[in-house]
């Protein structure tokens, strides 16, 4: 998906390289300089300028047609946020949320704007290809977004009261048809809000548009005049002229079909002042004020205070509200009041006194100068300098200039504050320094003023032109690589693991900077997991050795696991007759959304989302235990399967359950839960025959899995969760289902395979349900059971194919990879995993209303989850599989981790069915590749006796 920026010009130069962006995927410009275009106008050019740089041989419309995009206006002077206008707004930097997990220290507002951008597009109808949106606000969308339908112009918009409504663009909607346009209005009164009210609703513009193909080609029609661009506003005009109703008579444009959304727990935050710099960003981080939920422990002197990216030596108190200190150095003989912004400030060693409602801003120009820009926390940098128009200390320009002995016939530019040379360049800090206590709390102070005098002077216009972006993102970097070990230092009151720890790893390595001491035995566990990963990636990226990191990082997990257990100590005791079999069968589980979210340490943190369905094949049970009495006082294991078969007398033997492959792990560990092991039992036995004899029997245990390894059903977690089931019964502990599958989790971590809860919930529990956890060691999932007639109903059961393929892959080398990504806060992995469950609800609510098309194409947006979390999922030799049957399905998947074993289709009607069994019996992969038949299980676990 290409993104396109218009940006100030000096920045299109500079972007790239300041954001390390692929030149295939971003596409910058600037308007012409000295022409004013508007959003249309600019949208036309951006257009433009993009196609004619990626082919410029090409039709426009065929160009358009080839892929989506989406379109961000982030160009303009910045009057009103003096402090990001040579770096333009888009890149503010912007403060880690509190309580936010996995964000990046180098976070600016266009990293946060586009994940909801391109969710946008994702969901959009392939016809709307175009997304156009504003480059200095925030918008989050709390809730999953709804569907959006195939029309010319999509709108989205926010439910607001009319007292904020009257500043934007507003969207007018018949109450008998909210979904459609009636007309749009610009800035509309109260008044005349609350006259609409009355028979209308209206949405606040947040300036998201979708546009299709016909809709741009119209837009750059009426951007154009005798063939030129020229000025055209998006909003006051083409927005105008849509809806039922339109305010201004185009028929072209009238004709375009529109519909309006708002955007689903919608939040609006602008970055357009230097006051809405703080207050917006105050108002995101208390956005969440629930302490649990707020990783650090930090208590701000104020709250409408913000530093980052900086070396403050000054101490901030309760009485410095609204600051914002970004990429400078301040020192302890500063003083600090309130309302001040300072930005790109070198290191130094100032005595500076900074009045309240007074900004700094120092810009770097050429190799090694420096510009001094003060300004008014309220300026706007409008009007003449002879105007009342404040700059510094709420004083009009014309008398700061006074006071300072300037007339204002020096000043060059005097008619427009933007183009008014005011702002001396200086050659050392020291200058810069000197000149910039004369400029805002010194004006006897003489060698400022003559260094203001004999300097070369700026305006703010060419302070924008020509500052040295690359000179002022290397001083940011300098600052925030000093900020990494005493974030590191001072976690428990800084957001250092709750950032993303593999690009804090990268930055400890490449820099050189040193660990911080290990952390202590009452940090938080997962504090401390974390912490042990974060060493191990470091010791990666400086290619030192780092495998016992990670180990400690997966055993501590383990230890918080498996504590509960340990401490509830089993006491097995034969609750059977001599001759008694017991019998445990399961079936197998196909995860229809919401897979990975169940694993740890996702789940621990954030909670988990996972719809899936227990399945029986061909028409059984495909994973059985029998559990007996046997007379000599040992333990017996036998694999029907496998044609394995294994005798154990000691602890040792017993306890030796953590080699991969082997076929008996899940059995010992099994017995180790049941209390046949010291530090399990609530008896104590010198020998394991000790223990039998005072259980009464030797224990005989055969297992059988009708299923192929790697089959991607779950087999494994179910298979344990079978054991444990029938070694209860048969040793009379009394575990119900949730205790069963809570030990099978923990089970998985004794044999370090990992792995998470929906496997064993979903074999166990019948039927089709959503299962939900919170955060925390607990998890214990919440059950709603879901109707199963889209299952069971004679129209669609037939739609519901299995086919093994043929092709395995073992999960936990999958796993591993997944979870130490998760324990690093990867951005990414985490975004998506959050999106999973989402999805998970979104398919919850499908199954719900009954609607079987909707169900298979979320089936099918969840594989595409899948392969986005690990590319691994589809091999190519499933890939083949796929492509004989894509025509004919909903939706399909891989159960599980993905790679191979089984796939599940679900066909578009039952003759589409019969179709995909066609073609894959005429066409196997492999000798062993087949269908099997399933049907829903209406029992799940089942355990009795003989």
């Amino acid at each position: 998906m290409k993104k396109l920026l218009s940006l100030p010009p000096n920045l299109v130069e500079f972007f790239y390289d300041i954001e390390k962006a692929d030149r295939d995927e971003w596409f910058c410009t600037s308007d012409p300089i000295g022409s004013k275009l508007g959003s249309g106008g600019g949208t036309a050019w951006l257009l433009e300028a993009c196609k004619q740089h990626i082919a410029p041989d090409k039709d426009f419309l065929e160009w358009l047609r080839e892929e989506k995009r989406i379109l961000l206006h982030a160009g303009g002077q910045s009057r009103r946020l003096p402090g990001y206008a040579p770096s333009g707004k888009i890149l503010t930097p912007i403060p880690v949320f509190r309580w936010a997990r996995g964000q990046r220290l180098e976070q600016n507002l266009l990293s946060l704007q586009l994940p909801l951008y391109e969710q946008i597009m994702e969901k959009a109808p392939a016809s709307l290809r175009t997304l156009i949106a504003s480059g200095d606000v925030y918008i989050r969308a709390g809730q999953p977004l709804q569907d959006i339908p195939d029309v010319d112009v999509v709108c989205y918009g926010l439910w607001v009261d009319p007292n904020l409504a009257k500043n934007h663009g507003v969207f007018v909607s018949s109450r008998s048809n909210p979904d459609k346009l009636d007309f749009m209005l610009q800035k509309p009164s109260v008044e005349e809000l609350g006259k609409l009210m009355q028979t209308h609703l209206f949405l606040m513009d947040i300036g998201i548009w979708l546009l299709s193909d016909r809709a741009v080609d119209l837009l750059i029609k009426r951007s154009k005049k005798g063939g030129e661009l020229s000025y055209y506003d998006m909003y006051s005009e083409f927005g105008l002229t849509l809806g039922e109703h339109p305010r201004i008579a185009d028929e072209e444009l009238n004709g375009l079909s529109v519909a309006i959304l708002p955007l689903p727990g919608g939040e609006f935050y602008h970055y357009g002042t230097s006051r809405e710099l703080i207050s917006s960003t105050l108002a995101v981080q208390n956005l969440v004020n629930d302490q649990r939920e707020i990783m650090h422990r930090k208590v701000k002197p104020h709250p409408a205070m913000f530093v980052q990216n900086a070396d403050v030596a000054y101490r901030l108190t309760a009485d410095n509200s609204e600051i914002w200190i970004e990429n400078s150095c301040v020192g302890k003989e500063w003083n600090i009041r309130q309302q001040t912004i300072i930005t790109g400030v070198p290191t130094n060693d100032w005595k500076l006194n900074v009045p309240s409602g007074v900004c700094i801003d120092v810009v770097p120009l050429g190799e090694a100068e420096y510009v001094a820009r003060p300004y008014g926390f309220n300026d706007t940098f409008k009007g003449a300098l002879t105007e009342e128009r404040t700059i510094y200390q709420g004083i009009s320009v014309r008398e700061w200039l006074s006071c300072r002995k300037v007339a204002v016939e020096e000043i060059d530019g005097a008619h427009d504050l933007q183009a008014a040379r005011l702002f001396p360049v200086c050659s050392t800090i020291e200058e810069l320094g000197l000149v910039m206590r004369w400029m805002i709390s010194e004006p006897e102070l003489q060698e400022g003023k003559e260094i203001w005098k004999r300097s070369r002077r700026l305006s703010a216009d060419e302070i924008s032109a020509y500052a040295n972006l690359r000179r002022l993102a290397a001083q940011r970097d300098s600052f925030r690589v000093m900020n990494w070990p005493v974030l590191a230092r001072n976690y428990e009151r800084s957001v250092f693991y709750q950032l993303n720890l593999d690009d804090a790893a990268h930055e400890f390595a490449i820099h050189h900077l040193e660990l911080p001491d290990a952390l202590p035995l009452s940090a938080p566990l997962m504090t401390r997991i974390s912490d042990n990963m974060f060493r191990a990636r470091v010791q990666q990226f400086s290619g030192k050795t780092y495998t016992e990191y990670e180990r400690r990082a997966f055993g501590l997990m383990r230890e918080g696991l498996t504590a509960a257990a340990l401490a509830k100590k089993q006491q097995p005791h034969l609750s059977v007759y001599s001759d008694q079999i017991v019998w445990g069968r399961s079936p197998v589980r196909i995860d229809l959304a919401g897979g990975w979210t169940d694993t740890p340490p996702y789940c621990l943190n954030e909670g988990g989302n996972v719809v899936n369905i227990a399945i029986e094949l061909n028409g059984q049970p495909p994973l059985q235990v029998y559990v007996k009495p046997c007379k000599e006082y040992k333990i017996i294991l036998r694999s029907i399967d496998l044609g394995a078969i294994e005798t154990v007398t000691t602890y040792e033997e017993l306890s030796d359950f953590m080699q991969v492959g082997s076929p008996f792990s899940i059995p010992k560990a099994a017995l180790v839960l049941a209390g046949f092991q010291p530090e399990f039992s609530a008896d104590v036995y010198v020998t394991l025959e000790e223990q039998l004899k005072a259980f009464g029997s030797g224990i005989e245990i055969t297992l059988l899995s009708a299923i192929p390894a790697g089959s991607g059903l779950g087999t494994s977690s179910i298979l344990a969760s079978t054991v444990l089931g029938a070694v209860s019964d048969f040793c009379g502990l009394k575990w119900d289902k949730n205790e069963i599958c809570n030990r099978t989790l923990i089970l998985e971590q004794l044999l370090t395979t990992g792995g998470g809860w929906q496997d064993q919930y979903g074999g166990v529990l019948r039927g089709v349900k959503l299962l939900q956890t919170h955060a925390g060691m607990e998890q214990s999932p919440l059950v709603r059971w879901l109707p199963d007639y889209l299952f069971t109903g004679s129209e669609y059961q037939k739609c519901h194919l299995l086919y093994y393929t043929g092709i395995t892959r073992t999960a936990k080398g999958i796993l591993a990879e997944i979870v130490r990504s998760m324990f690093l806060n990867s951005t990414e992995h985490l975004a998506l995993l959050g999106s999973m469950k989402s999805h998970a609800f979104d398919l919850y609510e499908a199954i719900q209303r009954g609607n079987f098309d909707e169900m298979g194409r979320l089936v099918g947006k969840s594989w595409k989850q899948n392969q986005a979390l690990d590319s691994g999922t589809n091999p190519a030799s499933v890939e083949a599989i796929i492509r004989q049957i894509d025509d004919y399905c909903l939706g399909y998947k891989l159960p599980g981790a993905g790679g191979g074993g089984y796939l599940y289709m679900v066909a578009k009607d039952p003759e589409a069915a019969v179709k995909i069994r066609a073609i894959l019996t005429q066409n196997p992969p492999n000798s062993c590749a087949r269908f099997v038949d399933m049907t829903l299980s209406d029992k799940g676990l089942q355990v009795s006796r003989s």
